[in-house]
């Protein structure tokens, strides 16, 4: 199947998407969908064609549960916090990279893996589904590896918040691009 995308509808898609950090409604995030978005998701650059990228989905189903195990990996003050955090969005995805021992290649993979989560984003905020990228403590954390069953080689991107809404969060203003702009 062909597509065509001209580059003011693109353009209006990439200035339009937003962080849905909150306000999501009750509308369930099925896996179907997440497959959807990920079929063309996954047609991001990457090095040597090495789609160093694993997903892994956390539906609405699972989520309580998924999140009372990871907010166990803060100290006890925090747990309550963390779990009601983690169940705030409708699903999550979990973004696991393949790590390479050489440095430019563990650059090539985050990059292509960043393409791949812009992509998603995009293809999502189409089908009015939110998403926030989430880099919070606990995807470092060796025992959430382990509840994930990670290989070796592998890291956690992000979680990615999932979630139907019903308000668009407000546009948030760049800075000019003359200003971030120069020649050689």
């Amino acid at each position: 199947m062909e597509y065509t995308v001209t580059k003011s509808q693109l353009a209006k898609v990439i200035r339009e998407r937003r962080a849905v950090k909150k306000g999501y409604n009750n509308k369930e995030v099925k896996k179907e969908t997440i497959l959807e978005l990920l079929q063309d998701a996954i047609w991001a650059p990457n090095h040597g064609m090495r789609q160093p990228w694993r997903f892994i989905f956390v539906g609405q189903n699972k989520r309580p549960d998924f999140a009372k195990k990871v907010a166990a990996t803060y100290p006890e003050e925090r747990q309550k916090n963390r779990e009601d955090y983690l169940n705030e969005p409708n699903a999550i995805l979990v973004v696991v990279m393949e790590e390479a021992e050489i440095q430019k290649q563990w650059e090539e993979n985050y990059g292509a893996v960043a393409c791949m989560v812009q992509n998603f984003w995009l293809l999502a905020w189409e089908k009015q589904l939110g998403v926030v990228w989430k880099t919070n403590p606990h995807i470092y954390d060796p025992a959430v590896n382990d509840l994930l069953q990670l290989k070796e080689n592998e890291k956690i991107i992000g979680f990615l918040h999932l979630g139907y809404f019903d308000e668009k969060p407000a546009v948030k203003e760049r800075t000019p691009i003359e200003e971030k702009f120069s020649l050689f």
